[in-house]
Parts: structure tokens; C-alpha cells; sequence
């Protein structure tokens, strides 16, 4: 989509995708090494009773599905900010996450583009926010 066709409270739905225990833990073997991600044993015995998907692992799967959607083809140019982070609740391996996104903000630039804002809001199948975030990208006209 080009900048022109986005408008502000515009909503998208992504398509759903499971996280297994390998999926998380083999994602934080090589990006967040931190026990509750990896150690099942130990894991169980803190605050969330067993192996959590890290909150980058998490982020991560809501701008693929995002991008996985299309919307922002060949016109998107660079992401310029991710604002407003929240790791809400934790991800289990399991459960089934998909990704809300609305346009909160369009900005026209010079050089025929214009910087579009959206906000993911990302649930896991108990329909429970698990994950938000403000993603800004420079998009041609």
C-alpha cells in the first residue's frame, strides 16, 4: 500500500501463528539465554511456573505477522521508531498469538513519502493482550 491509502483508526487483523517450547527455546538460545526461556526445571519453580517465550521473541512474531499481511509491499522504504513497548502478559509454548494493527498516525514528508504509525496489539488465543507496541515506517506515495 502506499502512504495515500492509509488512514488513521484503518485496523488489521494478521492470520494466527502458534508458538511451540522448541520455538522458544530455540530462539532464545540464540537471542535471550535467560533461564526462564530455556531451563525448564527452573523455570517451573519462578513467577511463571514454567518456560515463557521471551518479550523480543514476542515482538518479533507480531511484526511478521504483520508483515505477512502484505499491506506494506514494496512502498514501505525503513522503519524509523518502535515506541511504547509493553510485554503485557506472558507467552507460553502453546499458545496461538495474532496481531491487531490500526494506523494511529500518517505524516506526510517531503520527497513524495509520508510516515505511517501503527499500533500492534497482540492476543493470545484466551483472546489476553499479551504484547503492544508503536511502529513508525517511511512509506512512498
Amino acid at each position: 500500500m502506499k502512504f495515500n491509502d492509509f488512514f488513521v483508526g484503518q485496523t488489521f487483523i494478521t492470520k494466527s501463528l502458534e508458538l511451540t517450547k522448541e520455538d522458544i527455546t530455540s530462539f532464545a538460545t540464540e537471542f535471550d539465554p535467560q533461564y526462564m526461556h530455556l531451563d525448564e526445571e527452573k523455570a517451573k519453580k519462578g513467577r511463571f511456573n514454567g518456560i515463557i517465550a521471551s518479550g523480543i521473541q514476542t515482538l518479533a512474531v507480531s511484526f511478521k505477522l504483520w508483515i505477512e499481511t502484505g499491506s506494506y509491499g514494496d512502498d514501505v522504504i525503513a522503519g524509523t521508531a518502535f515506541n511504547n513497548i509493553k510485554f503485557i502478559k506472558p507467552v507460553y509454548p502453546g499458545d496461538v498469538l495474532y496481531t491487531k494493527v490500526k494506523v494511529i498516525d500518517v505524516e506526510e514528508k517531503r520527497n513524495e513519502t509520508g510516515l505511517v504509525t501503527v499500533k500492534f496489539s497482540t492476543f493470545n488465543s484466551k483472546e489476553e493482550l499479551v504484547f503492544e507496541g508503536d511502529l513508525t515506517v517511511l512509506v512512498k506515495k
